[in-house]
Formats: structure tokens, sequence, C-alpha cells
């Protein structure tokens, strides 16, 4: 079923409160899709042409698709761009069932895929974002091509400070005694407590990305379901880190086929840091690439060094037709890197890598030894100003 084909949004959503309509920035579109016990809208730019191989974002805890337009702009001419909104988060009304946990929402991507028949597509995921990609990827390996993961909620033994009220979030009753204690904050405050959490510095934020930000949470705030989609996906995740077995997010982590981009910031106050190395060693087929000044929310901080990193992801698989021509129009250099092919067939081993914009980063592919190799090199790359969106979440 082509995406022009695919069911209108249903009459359920009409009961919904009307608020203002979300922010479309230029060169995209947003759509409605309608599927069974569920609606999503879906966030997409014009493809430069035709042919080219589907993507598909996935935002995290708190987020929307708004927080995957920079990256889109930056893959422009690359891949075929959309974004989702997960049930009960931007414009997306809440699932018929009321399930929102990350199995929940990982079937509600694994429907839009089917649905669509866009697959298998170059999956991206954040934070929440980041399990449920990891999930589908898992249990419905010809639905990915590869998988970029950046600072993916996995389960932490020795969670962060700063990440527990998150996580208390999903406690019951904790949400309606937060909104209770915080009823005469205004919607500046509470932007600004996100961009200290989610961000490295702030301080790159303009001013008009700011705005954008306040009015988008203010529009949020108007409906009925905001708190309760927060507080029941917080406890998807916080449920989602206690499940063993083959249902565990590292053990699915390990069944993981695609090739993997993981993308972690030294300064992000949700997802440790050090679950870097991790993963690396998890994922079987996998890249890293780290940002120090990083926060949580890379592919908005950083959106150049993520599409440098995605870029060398392409080349390394093969699907690198218009890497040249992209790279020299974004004004990032290609990032190149050599792989060592082991003898379990997943091509992994240490190999050089490349500094990426806007302060830095290493890349470097995995060793079944354990570890990431040597980031070297050093690469130019187009300063960063800003963001044009803020609601990261989390």
């Amino acid at each position: 079923m082509s995406s022009t084909e695919l069911p209108s949004v249903s009459a359920a959503t009409s009961v919904l409160p009307k608020v203002a309509p979300v922010r479309v920035g230029e060169g995209e579109r947003l759509r409605s899709v309608g599927l069974p016990g569920i609606t999503l809208t879906v966030r997409s730019r014009a493809a430069v042409r035709e042919g080219l191989p589907p993507a598909l974002y996935v935002h995290g805890l708190g987020g929307s698709s708004q927080n995957w337009s920079q990256l889109m702009a930056e893959l422009d001419g690359l891949v075929d761009s959309e974004a989702l909104d997960l049930p009960g988060f931007g414009d997306s009304p809440p699932p018929d069932d009321g399930d929102y946990s990350v199995t929940g929402h990982a079937r509600a991507v694994i429907r839009y895929l089917d649905a669509a028949g866009r697959g298998p597509v170059h999956l991206f995921g954040n934070s929440l974002g980041g399990a449920i990609t990891t999930r589908v990827a898992a249990v419905r390996p010809d639905l990915v091509r590869t998988l970029t993961l950046i600072s993916p909620a996995l389960p932490e033994i020795r969670v962060q400070r700063s990440a527990v009220p998150t996580a208390l979030l999903g406690l019951p009753g904790v949400a309606s005694l937060f909104t209770r204690i915080s009823r005469e904050w205004t919607a500046e405050q509470r932007v600004r407590g996100v961009l200290g959490l989610c961000y490295g510095d702030p301080g790159t934020v303009t001013p008009e990305a700011f705005r954008y930000a306040v009015e988008e949470l203010e529009r949020r705030l108007q409906l009925p379901y905001f708190w309760d989609a927060m507080a029941r996906s917080s406890r998807g995740i916080v449920n989602a880190y206690t499940l063993g077995g083959q249902h565990g997010l590292w053990r699915q982590a390990e069944r993981v086929l695609a090739p993997t981009l993981l993308v972690y910031g030294g300064r992000d106050q949700l997802v440790g840091y050090r679950m870097a190395q991790r993963a690396a060693r998890t994922f079987r087929d996998s890249r890293l690439l780290s940002l120090p000044d990083a926060g949580h929310v890379a592919m908005m901080e950083y959106p150049e060094s993520v599409a440098a990193a995605f870029r060398e992801l392409l080349a390394d698989v093969g699907e690198s037709g218009v890497f040249g021509e992209v790279g020299e129009s974004a004004g990032v250099g290609p990032v190149r890197g050599r792989r060592a092919v082991e003898a379990d067939g997943f091509g992994r081993g240490g190999g050089s890598g490349a500094r990426g914009s806007r302060g830095g980063g290493s890349v470097s592919t995995v060793s079944d030894a354990g570890g990431a190799g040597a980031g070297a090199g050093s690469g130019a790359g187009a300063g960063g100003e800003g963001n044009d969106d803020t609601n990261a979440g989390s």
C-alpha cells in the first residue's frame, strides 16, 4: 500500500479539543494515518528525487517528530525521510487501548511500516525511541535496513541521579502530584528546565527556537491526555528495564542483525555516557559516534555530525551512491573509516574515524574483542547556530 493510499484519520479524534496547529517547517508536511487502534501523525520531507531509500525516525519521551527536522534536512538527497508522532505525543491522539509500553509503541511503528509498505527502512530512534526501535529491529528484521540509535534508553544498573525524576513520573499518583506542584510554573520555566536536562549546552538554542518550544508546550498542555501519556510511557520504560529473558532490551539488542550506528553524548544527563561501550559490544555490527559536548538529543545539537556518521554507515553497507554529492552540498566532508572483516562475517573491527562538526566527536567501528577503535583523523564541518525545534523530550 502506497503512502497516498493509507487510511484516513479515524472519527474518534474528532472528540479531542481544538488546539493550535502544530508547527510545520519549511519543506515539511504533516498527514494523519488511521490504523487499527491508533492514529499517527507523520511528518515528511519531499524526496529530492525518486528512488531514494526510505528512512523513519522515532522520538523520545515528551518529544515529537519535530525533534528530527534538522537531521531530516541534513539528509535530503540521501534518504526519503518520515518521522512519526508516537501515540499520545506530538499531534497523534492516544492509542485506543491505552498501551504506552515499549512493546505497545513498537507495535505502532510496525503497524505503520507494514501498512505503508516502505520497509525495509533506515530506522532512527532517540531515547525512548531508541528502546522502541531496538525492539522493532529485533522482532522484525525484515523491516530494518540500518539502525541509528541516539542515546537509546537501554537498561542501566546505576541510573544517573538526574534521570530519577523522569523514572518516578511513572509511579502511580506522581504525575498528578507533579501537576499540582508545578501548577504555577510558566511554559517558559518548563521549557528552560527541559533544555537544561536534555542539551549539553542550552545556550546554543536561539531565541526563535525557544519561542517555538514554548508555543508547542502551551499547545500540548491543553491536551487532556498529555500527562497521562507522559506518565504511562515513563512507566513503560521502567517496566522494560525490569524485563528479563528474551524480552529484555539488552537480549533483544543482541538479536539485531541490521548494521547499527550508536550516538552518545558526553554531557547526557539521562542516559549514561558509560553505556556507550556496552552498547557497542552488544549490537552485532556497530559503529560508535562519541560527542563529548552533546547532551541527550545529539540530532538536535549536532545534526551535521550525526548526518556525517550516517553517511559513513551507508558507505560501509554499500549504499553510498550519492555520498559525494550529498556530502558536498551539506558542507560536511565524507567521514570514512577503515573496517577489518572478522571471521564471523559481520565485518567488525577497529578502524579510523573522523571528527564531526560543532565541537567534534569520534567515529569508530567496534570489534568482538570489545571496545571501540581509536577515533583518528579530523575534518571540519559547518558551525552550528542553534536549533529549530526544542521540544526535546527524553
